[in-house]
């Protein structure tokens, strides 16, 4: 039985597939070390949600795909995967979606490296072909992407993260990457600025609403892609608790945020925190909030003619806030 990914990718199947061949032809290198490692990120590949949401959208403006728009898919794809890699030595990190992280099989200095050359990759496929307007989409992504990690390491340490500076955090971590593989895809046909710019929002939507949901299954109870309880134990302020701190008294406050900075992985304490959390009201207000983006995402949407392209981005999103992991 297929999957509903498989179902909503209905439309784009055969661009999917030539993507595939097209980005293993990207990833090959002559350093048989570097080749061994490209084949094994291939290997690994996820959901390629963000591949989709190009495809997806250039489809939303022209139902030919053109080279751009592969280009364009394949350069998110290379510098996101480059981020991830570095981002894995960053957070001394051992496994990635259930796989051995690169640094965990080849250290630090080679996975460094292997970053930097996805890097380079992916600038040099933009620049070799001139695809100088989703070069610069997608460098904003990273230097966004980048600058939210940085805000969210500094705001942790004092934990005083308001619902304003949670919101920038995954504007910035999250969204920016969805929107910018939104705004890839319109570029990538030659769509003007302000199409370009609606595509950008509407991916920025759908990326704050899917970054709500994955905030959500600390708390639930479903068989998800992370354990339960695992972004307090990191000391991550979320929307739930952000919410649930701003009903609470001072002592409550201050109890709560005590246990969070403390819990030393304690399964006492962190339970302590998802109770609080639950009693407060926080997951049925990050729901509603989740859902609100959720039709903005919807609207933004309906602003492009109908055609199956949007029939299955109206299925992507749905998917994406209620999925089960």
């Amino acid at each position: 039985m297929s999957s509903p990914l498989n179902q909503i990718q209905a439309p784009i199947a055969a661009e999917m597939q030539e993507f595939e061949k097209k980005f293993r032809q990207s990833m090959k290198s002559n350093v048989l070390l570097l080749d061994k490692i490209m084949g094994y990120i291939v290997k690994r590949k996820g959901k390629q949600m963000r591949p989709m949401f190009v495809f997806f959208t250039a489809k939303l403006v022209q139902e030919q795909i053109p080279d751009a728009t592969y280009r364009g898919a394949a350069l998110i794809e290379l510098l996101h995967t480059a981020t991830l890699v570095h981002d894995d030595v960053v957070d001394d990190a051992n496994y990635r979606r259930g796989f051995f992280s690169v640094n965990a099989l080849w250290k630090n200095k080679i996975a460094v490296l292997v970053g930097d050359y996805l890097l380079s990759k992916g600038l040099l496929l933009s620049l070799n072909h001139n695809d100088f307007e989703l070069l610069k989409i997608v460098s904003n992504a990273v230097r966004e992407m980048s600058e939210g990690e940085l805000l969210q390491m500094e705001k942790a340490r004092r934990m005083d993260i308001t619902e304003a500076v949670y919101f920038d955090i995954i504007r910035q971590k999250t969204a920016s990457l969805i929107a910018s593989c939104c705004a890839v895809g319109v570029a990538s046909v030659g769509a003007d600025l302000e199409t370009i710019e609606r595509a950008r929002l509407f991916g920025e939507k759908v990326g704050i609403a899917f970054q709500i949901k994955d905030d959500l299954f600390d708390y639930g109870t479903a068989e998800i892609g992370k354990p339960v309880g695992i972004d307090i134990k990191e000391k991550k302020m979320t929307l739930p608790l952000i919410h649930a701190l701003q009903q609470a008294d001072w002592l409550t406050k201050r109890r709560i945020i005590y246990n969070v900075k403390n819990n030393n992985g304690k399964s006492e304490r962190i339970n302590a925190v998802i109770d609080f959390v639950k009693q407060s009201g926080g997951l049925e207000y990050s729901i509603q909030v989740m859902n609100s983006y959720h039709q903005e995402a919807l609207q933004l949407l309906h602003t492009f003619a109908p055609s199956p392209s949007r029939d299955s981005l109206e299925q992507l999103i749905r998917y994406t806030i209620e999925r089960e992991k």
